[in-house]
């Protein structure tokens, strides 16, 4: 008899992962599992449990239940995997931390990784995944724990300084995107229309500021390939005209992506509104006809308030039997990545985990994000080689605003977070003063969400 996998998801009211999990899983028959739902929403948990239990019964599979569990420690105990997919603070913390630096002309396209944004949505993260690891320690210690939250980087590191010995790797679909680029330029180019899971890479750095330095298909090396297609489309971007504008509030024609790889020769992974938050303010995100200029979005908060307030409003109607419920494939690899590692097939993707040489110029230890493999109970990353020199100078920048992020959150201190603002690479250019003052503006603004902390 087939063992039912125990799955915790905490975060079980997440709109996005959660249903997409559910979607696919409502595809596997023979994949038996139990999926308890562990949310502060409760509410929005059991919405999941109705959604859940809906598209299975949709779809005549009986092999996967749900269930809402009111405690974190029931939700983890003795399980086999545990997912992660939670708001750290709220979207009024978030609207604060992205917006309030607009005032003194400091654009977050994201807001959810580096930057003033990236800082302050850390500290308010840490504390949180503080308790999970903990709570993953003594309930479930040999469980495999994927995360999807932002800041992916400092999520995964927070369980590592937590927990050493847990089993934690960190999932982005960001990279699958440059794959259908790749794929597209190879089809423009030859006339061959390629899978972009056919398209071979070696992505390597850090998530949102991952670099691909290899590209081939079947042989083909894709470098001079894209080098052509970045001049053709070098102007316009990847979106004719103004229909950049049109593919809704996440996205961009990538015209970063092109300008970096001309510059630098080595293609830039993640999408420009991830990539511009990386560099210096002035390059891309200087002022409003500069973002204009470059086409992609500044992604507003209440944009994800009216996002996640529609979604609400379809899942009661889905529940109410009043519309359909949508199943289709998500283009994720959770599911995939669960299969291989109860030994199912074998699987190379890209992961975040910490540095075990798989990055030869990197700090050891630091989450970092390269291929690669799944198997039976293990995931093994792949040699990467060095990240090549352009990245690398703003990657080391990164990595010690991280670390003193990690020592803001030992001692409990906002004083290394101040020093870690001062670092960041977007605000190279600003003055000192300004940043304090958007340092300790942001720090009156979130009070309720920093009471971990000590000035």
């Amino acid at each position: 008899m087939k063992k039912t996998i125990q799955i915790a998801y905490i975060g079980g009211g997440s709109r996005l992962w959660a249903r997409s999990l559910m979607s696919d899983l409502s595809a596997k028959k023979d994949f038996s599992c139990h999926i308890r739902l562990y949310d502060i929403d409760q509410e929005a948990a059991k919405r999941n449990q109705q959604l859940g239990t809906l598209m299975m019964s949709q779809e005549k599979n009986t092999a996967v239940t749900f269930e809402v569990v009111p405690l974190l420690d029931q939700c983890l105990q003795d399980v086999d995997f545990v997912l992660i997919s939670i708001l750290p603070g709220t979207f009024d913390d978030m609207e604060t931390y992205v917006h309030l630096p607009e005032k003194y002309g400091i654009y977050q396209t994201v807001g959810d990784t580096t930057g003033p944004s990236g800082i302050f949505r850390s500290l308010i993260m840490m504390p949180m995944f503080e308790t999970i690891g903990k709570a993953i320690k003594i309930h479930c210690p040999n469980a495999w724990v994927i995360n999807f939250t932002n800041p992916m980087t400092m999520c995964v590191q927070t369980l590592y300084h937590v927990f050493p010995q847990i089993k934690a790797f960190g999932n982005c679909h960001e990279v699958f995107f440059v794959q259908k680029i790749l794929a597209r330029s190879l089809e423009e180019a030859t006339g061959f229309k390629a899978s972009y899971k056919e398209i071979q890479i070696n992505p390597i750095g850090l998530n949102h500021f991952t670099w691909i330095n290899y590209a081939t298909y079947r042989g083909i090396d894709l470098l001079p390939i894209y080098h052509q297609f970045a001049l053709k489309y070098q102007d316009s971007g990847l979106l004719p005209k103004d229909t950049w504008k049109q593919v809704g509030p996440f996205g961009s024609a990538e015209k970063v992506k092109l300008d970096l790889f001309l510059k630098t020769g080595v293609i830039a992974a993640a999408g420009d509104r991830h990539l511009v938050e990386f560099l210096p303010h002035e390059w891309y995100v200087k002022d409003l006809s500069t973002i204009e200029h470059w086409r992609f979005h500044l992604t507003k908060v209440q944009t994800r308030k009216d996002i996640m307030r529609r979604n609400d409003e379809s899942a009661k109607r889905l529940i109410q039997g009043m519309e359909l419920i949508p199943i289709t494939p998500s283009g994720e690899e959770g599911l995939a990545q669960i299969e291989a590692l109860l030994g199912k097939d074998s699987l190379i993707t890209n992961v975040n985990m910490p540095n075990t040489g798989q990055i030869s110029n990197l700090p050891l230890g630091h989450v970092v994000e390269t291929n690669a493999l799944f198997r039976f109970n293990q995931v093994q990353p792949i040699l990467s080689g060095p990240l090549p020199e352009f990245p690398l100078t703003y990657t080391l920048q990164h990595i010690e605003v991280h670390r003193l992020l990690l020592q803001a959150f030992d001692s409990k201190s906002l004083s290394y977070a101040r020093k870690a603002l001062h670092q960041d690479v977007s605000l190279s250019s600003i003055s000192p003063l300004i940043k304090d003052t958007i340092f300790d503006e942001l720090v009156r603004a979130l009070g309720p969400s920093l009471t971990y902390y000590h000035q």
